[in-house]
């Protein structure tokens, strides 16, 4: 079901809003968009890093960095290391974060590209997915073509959503 194996990351939760033997969780989400970015170019999908496109509403707009982008083919891509709590319940403010990128990706041309790239956490109740969870719950935002990358970092391997 997962397929392509890339890098590993060591990410582990230690505190409520930390990752284990991360500087920041910043430092995190740089390195969780590399392992993104060497992942979709083995798939070849060229990308680079803080893709800028101008989007908005109304005739109103502004410039917006993506995590990951390229103008041709046009590619956007917002990438998320979001887990399920240690309580094993649902991330709620992290899935504003993906409800943010489903909103960005619905300003795009049409003829754009749009991946979410997120970390396969499985909720150790149920055995769902954070991927499959949102899915489930948040179809209605998702804007038609998107593809969600799910990406496990035991087994270094992608599965590919289209919901």
């Amino acid at each position: 079901m997962f397929a392509q194996p890339t890098e590993s990351l060591t990410m582990t939760p230690d505190r409520p809003h930390q990752r284990k033997g991360a500087l920041s969780n910043a430092h995190v989400g740089k390195a969780f968009e590399g392992v993104a970015r060497d992942c979709l170019a083995r798939e070849g999908v060229t990308v680079t890093p803080n893709f800028k496109m101008r989007v908005g509403v109304s005739g109103k707009t502004k410039e917006h960095g993506f995590d990951l982008g390229s103008a041709e083919p046009l590619v956007v891509v917002e990438c998320k290391s979001h887990t399920w709590t240690e309580g094993d319940k649902v991330p709620s403010a992290k899935m504003t974060t993906w409800n943010e990128a489903m909103y960005y990706f619905s300003l795009t041309p049409s003829r754009a590209r749009r991946i979410l790239f997120v970390l396969h956490s499985e909720r150790q109740t149920s055995g769902e997915s954070l991927a499959d969870f949102y899915i489930r719950t948040y179809s209605h935002l998702i804007p038609d073509g998107v593809e969600i990358w799910e990406y496990s970092e035991s087994t270094r391997r992608h599965q590919i959503h289209r919901p």
